[in-house]
């Protein structure tokens, strides 16, 4: 192929990703075209207005945890409102021996909790002194046990794993799937004073940016998308290619049934889509990036008009493993963002399936409902289950693991980009899950494509 100048960039998923990086293209003046299978944009994100209650498909909310995030919502402001959870937010429980106990955030808390052993409270004094990790691919359960102890692994680590990743502990890698957790030892030595020292170091305003704050938009996560859409333009994004692939050519990249070519095409679709999109990709290195894992996960909204129910004053509650239950967890929606239930009602998203329980997504309504009714009615001290609204979503590649084959994954990916110039195999596959690692990764690509063009 030709030697590259950009011409004009082919998106490849019309999800969070794939409109940011094509929203800082068009702002820089570079012609997108973004192709999307679905018939409607924002992959999983979707808002729904049902009977009073306002809740999501897909993620519920995100983290400020990086800079980018941040200036999105400040630069669509206006297109959609950024909104900031309550107080409430700060507060997380955790399910043991059939009750909920906060999930301590200070020192008195930490030393007067239930859920950690006397022996490995002594052993958390400890944990500055010991020594760095040598190996970039321990799993997180090991390190976690080398530095902190079993029952900080049981019933902090675990939930907060299965909070995110709906993962196994036993098989996440830290330096890709909690890097900054990762830094913090190779860094600092330490976990608990690598912390306290970055809390020390002087931040620039850029960094002010990452407020680590709980958010979400006014009116559902969706209205985020429709201002990434308006801001692209409609005309710039093409819908219902569920078939599409990519040919390559001397002069670029062509899709299949079009005439245009492309100087650049950006993937931001999962690791299975790739050995149908591109055909002429190395099948072997295709193969590399395909053992991702993917948790299956389903998700089940709840809305109450009347909550008789605990006190959730909390972002929500998480069920270590350890405990034994079909339930993963649940937020409290309603509890820390504004109208998502009648006054006095409960909005709550609750969770089944998860790495090591995924044959959940396999079960049919009846059963989940009959599964959830259980749960929540003995967690949340319903007398009756009774719901004014519910709904269920099933999502069989819900949150990729960022497992032992990343670094082999990753090292496939670069070899694919380097094989292929113009083409950016990004997504989820790789640099983060969350909504803010998104758009920190989606601003990233245009930036390097916008370096290219100058």
């Amino acid at each position: 192929m030709s030697e590259n100048k950009i011409q004009k960039v082919a998106v490849v998923g019309a999800g969070l990703t794939g409109l940011t990086t094509a929203y800082y293209l068009k702002k820089a003046g570079i012609g997108v075209q973004v192709f999307e299978k679905a018939d409607r944009a924002g992959g999983v994100i979707k808002t729904y207005n049902k009977d009073g209650f306002t809740f999501e498909a897909g993620p519920n909310t995100g983290v400020l945890g990086q800079p980018e995030a941040t200036e999105l919502l400040e630069n669509l402001h206006g297109d959609c409102e950024l909104e900031i959870a309550d107080e409430a937010a700060k507060a997380r429980w955790i399910w043991k021996s059939g009750k909920w106990e906060p999930l301590p955030s200070g020192l008195i808390g930490g030393i007067t909790t239930p859920l950690f052993t006397f022996a490995d409270k002594l052993r958390l004094l400890g944990e500055p002194f010991r020594k760095r990790g040598t190996n970039p691919n321990e799993t997180l359960k090991e390190l976690v046990l080398r530095r902190m102890g079993k029952s900080f692994l049981d019933y902090a680590v675990d939930p907060f794993i299965l909070g995110i990743y709906s993962g196994d502990p036993a098989k996440l890698v830290p330096k890709y799937a909690l890097p900054k957790l990762y830094r913090l030892e190779q860094d600092y030595g330490s976990f608990i004073g690598g912390t306290v020292k970055k809390a020390r170091q002087p931040k620039t305003d850029w960094e002010k940016k990452a407020t680590r704050e709980i958010f979400s938009v006014k009116g559902g996560l969706e209205n985020l998308i429709k201002a990434l859409v308006k801001n692209v333009g409609k005309d710039n994004i093409v819908f219902n290619c569920d078939s599409i692939s990519f040919e390559k050519t001397e002069k670029g990249y062509k899709v299949n049934n079009r005439n245009e070519v492309f100087s650049n095409v950006i993937s931001t679709v999962g690791a299975y889509e790739l050995s149908h999109l591109f055909p002429f990709a190395d099948i072997e290195k295709i193969i590399q990036i395909n053992q991702l894992e993917y948790a299956k996960v389903v998700q089940v909204s709840l809305g109450f008009r009347e909550w008789k129910g605990v006190d959730l004053k909390s972002f929500g509650g998480l069920v270590p493993f350890k405990e034994n239950r079909d339930l993963l967890g649940a937020l409290f929606l309603s509890s820390f963002l504004k109208n998502r239930a009648p006054q006095n009602g409960a909005l709550l998203s609750t969770f089944l399936g998860g790495i090591r329980k995924p044959e959940m997504v396999e079960l049919n309504d009846g059963q989940i409902v009959d599964i959830v009714k259980k749960e929540i009615v003995e967690m949340m001290g319903l007398k009756q289950f009774d719901p004014d609204m519910l709904k269920i979503f099933r999502y069989q590649h819900a949150i990729p693991q960022y497992g032992i084959e990343s670094e082999q994954k990753l090292k496939a990916i670069d070899q694919l980009e380097k094989m292929n110039p113009g083409l950016i195999l990004a997504g989820n596959i790789r640099d983060g899950i969350g909504m803010a690692d998104r758009i920190k990764q989606g601003k990233m690509l245009a930036t390097q494509i916008i370096s290219q063009s100058k």
